[in-house]
């Protein structure tokens, strides 16, 4: 049986939330777009697309609830909520796997190899407190609050 740990994202930012998802998904179907049977399976579209559906088999079940939360905080217009996710605690080592996975395909877009623009600064830094709340809170740390992350 898998050990769940407690995940608590603390002042999760919405809006910066709508972003980071609409720029993951912008990347994602241009991905989809370029990584063809033919395509060498070592490039960084499809190893990014076989991780993001990896991500999604093992650990989807998981943030449903915290999904319904996020959209019921959204639909009352609020700024920022609270989620807490109960995830095996393999999801640390495949926070840091997506991490670097998107480090790199940032890489590839400021290359100008993409359409896709590079992630913007202030969604890099979303993504590296999302990230790192699950890596340090399954190693035991607190969470930190978005507003107090030093990012």
């Amino acid at each position: 049986m898998t050990e769940l740990v407690e995940v608590q994202l603390l002042q999760l930012p919405l809006d910066l939330l709508a972003r980071a998802q609409e720029h993951s998904e912008e990347l994602r179907r241009e991905f989809q777009l370029i990584a063809s049977p033919q395509t060498d399976d070592t490039s960084v579209p499809a190893r990014l697309l076989a991780l993001s559906q990896q991500l999604s088999g093992r650990y989807g079940m998981y943030t449903q609830e915290a999904d319904r939360v996020i959209a019921a905080a959204r639909e009352r217009g609020e700024d920022s909520v609270d989620v807490t996710m109960s995830v095996p605690d393999s999801a640390g080592d495949a926070a840091r796997a997506l991490g670097a996975m998107l480090a790199e395909a940032d890489a590839f877009c400021r290359d100008g190899d993409l359409l896709t623009l590079a992630t913007p600064e202030e969604l890099v830094r979303l993504r590296e407190w999302y990230l790192d709340q699950f890596i340090t809170q399954i190693e035991g740390g607190p969470p930190v609050p978005w507003p107090q992350y030093p990012g």
